[in-house]
Formats: C-alpha cells, structure tokens, sequence
C-alpha cells in the first residue's frame, strides 16, 4: 500500500495546503512511518545540566542537544531492555522523558517573558511543561496548572512532586473559565491546546485512525474559545504562548488569525524567528513555527507567541460559588514553631512560600498566588507539608522530596541495593544503622523520604501509590 493511502484524503489535502511541493510532502509522509526519536529533559531544580551528563555518563549513552532548549537532548542507548524510566535518576527526578518538539513552546514563552512571576498552564498533564516552567523560574512565583481531565490530575501532581517543585497550584476546569474567573491575573500563560494530534502519528500510529475535517473544525471551535479565555486572563504587556501537537492550519494560524481580528490594536504577534539556530526552517511569514516532522526529525508541532497590548472588555462575571476557602494563614508563632522544628530535620523554605492551616494539617503556599485564592477552587496548593499530631509533626513525602537539603546532618546514603529496597516499599537493613532515630534516607544525593529507625532497620516511609515493581536500575 502507497505510503499517501494510510492518510485520509481531507488531511493529505491540508498538509499539501501548508507544504511547499509534493516532494516536502513526500519527505514528510516518509519520516511519519518511522519511529520517533526519545528525548529527556534534565530537571534542574535538582541537578545542573554538567552535573547530569557527568553522573550518566557510565552508561554510555549518546545525547544530542535540543536546539531550542538548553536543558534537552535527544538520546540513543545500546542497551534499552530496561525502560528509561526506571533508571535511578528518572525515579529521584533528575531529569523528565519529554518530546523535544514539547520543549518548544515553554521556551518560547520564557524567552519573552524571563522574570515572569506568576503563570498559568491552561492544560497541564502529565506536567512535562509545568515542570519545565517550574524550573525556569527557580521554584519562583507561582503557576496554575489547569487540567480538565480528572483522571490526568493525578498524574500531574505524582510528577510536580518527583520532581520537587513547590510553587504550582492544580486546579481541575473546563480552561474556558479563566478569563472571567481571574482577568488579567497572569503575566505569561501557556495554552498548549486540546487538539487532533496529527503531530504525534510517529509515537501513535493510530493517532488519524478517527480522523475528519468535520471533528478538527469542532477542535478548533474549542480552541477560539480558550484562547480568549486565555487573553482575558492575561495582564497588557504579558505573554501568551498558543501551541498544539497538530499540523494542520485549521488548528493553528486560523485559531490565531482568528485571535487577532477580534481584538485589533489589543494583541500583536511576536516573531519566534530568532528562538534558536534554524528556527528560520520551521517559520511561517507570520512570525509562527509551523514545525512538521521531517524539518528536525521530530514530532509536529506548532508555536504562536502573542503579546497582549492593551486591556480589552472584561468577559461576564462568573456564577458558579467558590466556597469558603478551608485554609488560614498560620500565626506567627505557629509559623517560628513549624519553621524551628523543621530544621531539626533538615527541611528549610524562604519567604517565597508562606505557612498555611487547615484543621491538622500544614501547608506551604507560593505567596505569589495569595491574590488568586477565593477567585476560583483549587485540588491542591503548593506542598502539604506536614500533620500535626500529640508529639509534634509528621512531615509529608512531597515535601521532604522538595525542601530537604541533601547535606543535612541527618542524611544517610543508601546503596544501590537499599534504593531499590526502598522504591519498592521495603524496609531497609543497612549494615550499619544509622545513630539517629530519624533520618533524610538519600540515594546519589538526592532526598529520597523521611523515615524512622526502628531496632536495626529503617522503616520504609515510601508512598504506597509510588512503589514500584518490575526490574529498576540496577
């Protein structure tokens, strides 16, 4: 069968609409049969890029830089039998597996809009972007990471919580509230859209098997109507990012086009043409990056890069109740107490995140975010940190994984066989068990949990939703 034949005739008919001439469609028909490149992207709220390509470089695999994100690479291994996942530093955090097409348009928005403080993700999951923001901004100021699918929420905190990042607030919202809900609120946003995915074919090869042009034109009705909401949730002078992992113009520069007409003199395009070397391959006469699979040897995307300009008529107050927010800011004795006792366990924050209470339970808020709260119901605020019990604090996982300081003087180092121990639930045996009662269990340095000794063992304190099964690193 004709390679044209496996795609329907109505998408060969748009994709010969944006391409120059049948041999690039040809070029690009020929690149979707093949499989896609892995890429990974190193955390750096937790480990500098040197610092990464030192520590893997006994494994001997070969990295290629992302051009557009100084943090990417792509990666080829001899030896894959044993999933990228389940390497040590994927499960401690150090770096996160994603497309480096999806890289593009969070550095898009940074390179616009640097010292951006507060931040909205229109549509998080699985988070591979929000982490992305979350350490461009050093774990600074705040985002909002929306997702309207409940059944991804989850996913989206397991993996800012890997991670160790603290200043995201996850709300669960269809994202066509947030113009009303919280008007020129943010200073940059992210609508990386719902969309038909044809960019994602060589990852999916059944990603066109439900195809039309009849459901991409409802796609993209859905789409006008988060980018406005969208824009009415951004400040004048703010930045906002539209991208999609689709391909056709339908989706993408009519959704724009469509942007801009309706608010003239009120939202202008900035060019992405200097973003990175090459970006000139991929540019529409626009100013947008139009990236098709064959011009990088990656997956489809597309990136549209707006400054708003100037006010527009705020839409329609919303009528739905937030409730009674359930937390109070902790008293200033509270917070010298809670603050004290974490350090005798090595947990230490700065005036960026703020102590808040609700009932026995402790949290720590991203103070940039304080004058979002009433405006809109969140599933979760930055870290919980700890539960108040009799005898003092049980200091919660997520944020042992983010405040502790690798170097505290209660940190013991597992080896390679105790980590493994430990990702699966198990408790620890060490052949020499540690003085304390209390102590930061670390593997390669990094904060694995908070976990108590008990006779000559070390309990395992791992989250049961976390353990893991099946062969790991070693």
């Amino acid at each position: 069968m004709p390679v044209s034949e496996r795609f329907p005739d109505d998408f060969l008919a748009l994709m010969r609409a944006s391409l120059n001439d049948e041999a690039e469609l040809q070029r690009f028909l020929a690149i979707s049969q093949q499989p896609l490149r892995r890429s990974l992207r190193v955390n750096t709220l937790k480990i500098s890029v040197a610092d990464f390509l030192a520590r893997t470089a006994h494994y001997g695999w070969r990295l290629t830089p992302v051009p557009w994100c100084a943090e990417g690479f792509w990666i080829e291994r001899d030896d894959d039998t044993l999933p990228l996942g389940s390497v040590a530093e994927h499960l401690s955090g150090l770096f996160y597996i994603q497309e480096a097409s999806s890289m593009l348009p969070v550095s898009a928005l940074f390179d616009a809009a640097p010292d951006a403080q507060q931040v909205m993700d229109v549509a998080a999951a699985p988070g591979s972007k929000t982490t992305q923001m979350a350490a461009l901004m050093h774990n600074r100021g705040a985002i909002l990471a929306n997702e309207y699918s409940a059944s991804r929420v989850k996913v989206l905190h397991a993996n800012i919580s890997r991670c160790g990042v603290r200043n995201v607030a996850l709300t669960h919202f269809d994202g066509r509230v947030f113009g009303a809900a919280l008007p020129e609120q943010f200073d940059a946003i992210l609508l990386d859209a719902p969309c038909s995915g044809e960019g994602v074919v060589r990852k999916d090869a059944d990603a066109l098997r439900n195809w039309t042009l009849a459901s991409t034109e409802a796609i993209a009705a859905t789409q006008r109507d988060l980018i406005d909401s969208a824009f009415h949730a951004l400040q004048p002078g703010g930045t906002l990012i539209y991208s999609t992992c689709t391909l056709n113009q339908i989706e993408n520069q009519q959704v724009v086009h469509w942007l801009l007409e309706r608010y003239p003199g009120a939202v202008e395009c900035v060019p992405l043409n200097e973003l990175f070397s090459g970006a000139e391959r991929a540019l529409t006469p626009e100013g947008f990056l139009h990236v098709f699979p064959q011009l990088f040897d990656s997956e489809g995307f597309f990136v549209a890069r707006l400054r708003k300009t100037a006010s527009v008529p705020p839409l329609p107050a919303p009528t739905y109740k937030v409730g009674k927010l359930p937390f109070s800011p902790a008293s200033r004795k509270l917070q010298a107490d809670v603050a004290q006792a974490a350090q005798k366990v090595g947990l230490q924050w700065d005036e960026s995140l703020t102590l808040w209470q609700r009932d026995k339970e402790l949290w720590l808020f991203p103070a940039a975010l304080e004058s979002w709260l009433g405006k809109v119901r969140f599933s979760r605020i930055g870290l919980k940190l700890a539960e108040t019990f009799p005898k003092g604090y049980r200091w919660q996982h997520e944020a042992v994984v983010a405040l502790a300081q690798p170097d505290s003087a209660l940190a013991f180092a597992l080896s390679d066989e105790e980590a493994e121990s430990w990702y699966r639930g198990q408790d620890i045996h060490p052949q020499t068990p540690p003085t304390r009662d209390e102590v930061i269990v670390t593997y390669q340095q990094q904060p694995l949990g908070l976990a108590k000794k008990v006779g000559n063992r070390i309990k395992n304190s791992y989250p049961r939703d976390l353990v893991r099964d099946g062969r790991l690193f070693r």
